[in-house]
Formats: C-alpha cells, sequence, structure tokens
C-alpha cells in the first residue's frame, strides 16, 4: 500500500490521514490526540481509494500504553474491535470513549488512543461484524432485563416454596386434639413461623429465588 489510504477525524479535530506506524504491509496505525478531550471518530476511505478485491478494513482500538507495553514485552496489543469500512459502506462513525484530555508528558501518552486499520478478508470482517452484533444485543438493558426474568421463579414457584417453609417448620408442632384426634398446629407456633419468616425475608429478599427446588 502507499500513500495515504484512510482519513480519521476525532469529533472536534482536524483530519488524520497519515498513519503513525505500519506493522505490516496490511496494517496501519494512527495515534490520536490526546490534548484535547473527545467521544467518538469518524474514519473514511479517502477520496479516488479502493480497497483490494473481497478484501475490507477492520478498525481496531486501543490505548498508547497499551501497544507501548505490547511492544516491549513482544506480545500482540490488545486491540478491541470496532466495526469495518469497505466497499458500500465507505465511512463509519464509532464511539471511542476518550473523554479525558491526556494533557502534556507521559500522561497525554497513558491517555492518548490508537486506532488499528487491518486489510482482511470479507469474509473474516463478515463472521467479525457478527459476533460484534451479537455481543451488543446480549449486553442491552431489554436483553438483560428478559434474561433476568427467565432466572426468576414463577409466582406460583414462589407461592410453593413459601408454603414448604411453612410445612417444614410447623409439622415439629403439630398434635391432635378432639375426638377422633384430628391433627392440629397451636396458633402460636403460626404466629412463630410467621415472624421468623418475615426477619428473613428482611434480612436476605432474595432467599425464596436463590433456593433450589
Amino acid at each position: 500500500m502507499s500513500g495515504p489510504l484512510f482519513g480519521l477525524i476525532p469529533a472536534g479535530l482536524p483530519l488524520i490521514t497519515d498513519p503513525t506506524s505500519s506493522p505490516s504491509p496490511t496494517s496501519l496505525l494512527y495515534a490520536l490526540p490526546s490534548q484535547q478531550a473527545f467521544s467518538h471518530l469518524v474514519l473514511f476511505l479517502l477520496p479516488g481509494v479502493a480497497l483490494p478485491p473481497n478484501t475490507a478494513a477492520s478498525i481496531y482500538l486501543a490505548t498508547a500504553a497499551q501497544v507501548a507495553a505490547a511492544e516491549q514485552s513482544g506480545a500482540a496489543p490488545p486491540f478491541k474491535f470496532l466495526g469495518a469500512i469497505g466497499p458500500g459502506k465507505e465511512s463509519a462513525m464509532f464511539k471511542v470513549g476518550n473523554t479525558t484530555a491526556g494533557g502534556s508528558g507521559s500522561d497525554a501518552n497513558n491517555h492518548s488512543l490508537v486506532i488499528g486499520v487491518s486489510i482482511e478478508a470479507e469474509a473474516e470482517v463478515a463472521q467479525k461484524l457478527q459476533e460484534l452484533s451479537a455481543k451488543k444485543s446480549s449486553s442491552s438493558p431489554a436483553t438483560q432485563q428478559q434474561q433476568q426474568q427467565q432466572q426468576q421463579p414463577s409466582t406460583v414457584v414462589l407461592a410453593q416454596r413459601i408454603i414448604q417453609n411453612a410445612f417444614n417448620f410447623l409439622t415439629g408442632f403439630s398434635g391432635t386434639a378432639g375426638p377422633g384426634g384430628v391433627e392440629v398446629v397451636p396458633l402460636k407456633a403460626f404466629e412463630d413461623w410467621w415472624r421468623k419468616f418475615e426477619n428473613r425475608i428482611r434480612n436476605d429478599p432474595s432467599f425464596l429465588e436463590k433456593q433450589s427446588d
């Protein structure tokens, strides 16, 4: 690859076209400015640029500190996959979360971000996009609430557990009375159970939900 391929615009900052480094013929790294806070980044193919056939550009994010540490240790930087651009989608906006300006010196290096762009096979990029979409769906508030509802026992089950709890407690107080030896439980025993049950609910409101059948 020769010449600038991509344009990057951190929100409120000037256009960036020249990569900071190129670790391989198909990958580019762009160190983003840290002097000003920003939360979003627009990345696009420059006019007249076309990617090789059957490829797309995967976009990754890491901090400058992570990249520097990885270079020192010889390990791969822990880049986070953000999305992709390519034929049919030549630009995209990403939330990068750089909401705190880094200041100057080493502190700025710790807070600055690095964007990685990798030219990869379309099939690989499509798979990563599917995985990213599934991850976002599973972490959405609506999905989390639905999962919690599915995990919580139904009203019928809770009622059965309350009855079982009462039965287990009162069994030890049962006796017989009257003609034919009718089995009875003293009212005081029920009052004792209710008092202890209330205290347990107050100390641990979810104990019935955690109780196994």
